[in-house]
């Protein structure tokens, strides 16, 4: 046992496809990808217009990290169908990526001594740092997606304050390493010629350079070359990427999504048969509480109170909209036609001829956004709709009945099924 190296020895990573060039080329490609996932995240974020109310904040302590929100628009009308679709199936995509980079550089995090100098210290904590936060965001990523919430707390301030903790420690892991990720891909391409013209067309392993800690100083026989390693990486990544990107169609490509909670068939058949989260009973919707005897929906605003009954709404003037509902796990439907009353229309009934902010209230008793709060432009926009109906039939239960908000671009959270009340206003 004395003779076997520990993992701090160069001499106990053998494998020869690790090496600077491998790890730089792993990293461009998550440079590039993660950058993407941190926009598109943020954009997420914004989507949700945290800084409206308290009810759609779940972030109250974000302090400075809110620098960026923004009033977020209602076109076009796919725009979180499309940021939301490229965040999570980016990050699904990436995942092989991401372990073969880990895989790369795992000499790196035994290397002894621990810091030679400031700046390698600061490397070396960037990279835990990196490591770290990289599998908590794909992890926690990954769960919501497959909607298993095994973690503690809620998905959203976990998942955003660990991007940010992530994303620091990536810029300065870049900032540190991208000098020399850049100048082992120059010497890559000055000697592909050579390796080129090699008898056999072998690989050599790489010479020790500023990462020699990578290359083994006994490199075990090769069972693969590194063309071939990146090969099963990005066939690992199209895999996935093929598996999980039809969840964001309808139809067939939907059905190729068999890694994906919304993937295979649509449920059931008819014009209803399109995509959900959570169905009425899981929301502990009662029959008895939608009844055309018991329901009836409030509106509150500057004239006072008025209560509608699903009646009364049909008979007050009714407009289509053609809109997808696109949600924070990444699923999406095609445009569906929703038909009901405009929100703005709602409004002018308590006063308000100049849409207001509005405070929108589910007959569902749990749930973070069993309350959600909606701005002015998108009550306003022509689009935004109480909607009774879905493509010519009145909307099921699963769906909303009797009556839900359906707004272009905003996320499925803020489309609140099983409308109850809305106070339009200053929230």
């Amino acid at each position: 046992m004395r003779d076997q190296p520990l993992p701090s020895s160069p001499g106990f990573w053998r494998s020869p496809v690790r090496g600077p060039r491998f790890t730089a080329v792993l990293g461009l490609v998550l440079l590039g990808g993660i950058t993407v996932l941190f926009v598109t995240g943020l954009l997420s974020y914004a989507a949700y217009n945290p800084d409206l109310a308290a009810v759609n904040d779940k972030t109250p302590d974000k302090g400075l990290l809110g620098f960026y929100l923004f009033s977020w628009p209602t076109d076009p009308p796919w725009l979180y169908r499309l940021t939301q679709g490229v965040h999570v199936t980016l990050g699904i995509t990436l995942i092989p990526v991401l372990l073969a980079k880990l895989w790369s550089v795992v000499p790196k995090l035994f290397a002894l001594p621990p810091a030679r100098s400031v700046a390698h210290a600061l490397e070396r904590l960037s990279l835990l740092l990196l490591v770290g936060g990289a599998l908590f965001e794909f992890v926690t990523g990954v769960l919501n997606v497959q909607l298993d919430y095994l973690f503690p707390g809620s998905f959203y301030p976990l998942h955003f304050y660990g991007a940010w903790v992530f994303f620091a420690a990536f810029v300065t892991h870049v900032v540190l390493r991208l000098p020399e990720a850049m100048r082992q891909l120059r010497a890559l391409r000055a000697q592909r010629a050579v390796r080129a013209g090699r008898a056999g067309g072998g690989e050599a392993p790489e010479a020790p350079a500023e990462e020699g800690v990578l290359v083994s100083p006994d490199p075990a026989a090769p069972t693969v070359s590194r063309r071939g390693a990146f090969g099963l990486v990005g066939g690992g990544s199209l895999l996935l990427l093929a598996t999980t990107v039809g969840r964001s169609f309808d139809g067939p490509l939907r059905e190729t999504a068999v890694l994906a909670p919304h993937g295979g068939k649509d449920p059931g058949s008819g014009p209803g048969a399109f995509q959900i989260n959570k169905t009425a009973a899981y929301a502990g919707i009662r029959e008895r509480d939608t009844s055309a005897e018991a329901w009836q929906l409030v509106l509150v605003g500057r004239r006072g109170t008025v209560r509608l009954s699903r009646t009364q709404l049909l008979r007050r003037p009714q407009h289509g909209s053609a809109l997808p509902i696109a949600c924070v796990e990444g699923w999406s439907t095609s445009d569906q036609w929703w038909q009901g009353v405009r929100l703005r229309d709602l409004a002018a009934l308590v006063g308000h001829d100049d849409p207001p902010d509005v405070l929108v209230e589910s007959l569902q008793q749990r749930g973070a956004f069993r309350r959600a709060a909606l701005r002015a432009n998108q009550v306003g926009d022509a689009r935004s709709l109480l909607a009774l109906a879905v493509n010519g039939v009145d909307l099921t239960p699963d769906h909303g009945y009797p009556a839900r908000i359906i707004v272009p671009a905003a996320p499925g959270v803020l489309n609140t099924k099983w409308v109850a009340r809305m106070t339009f206003g200053d929230l």
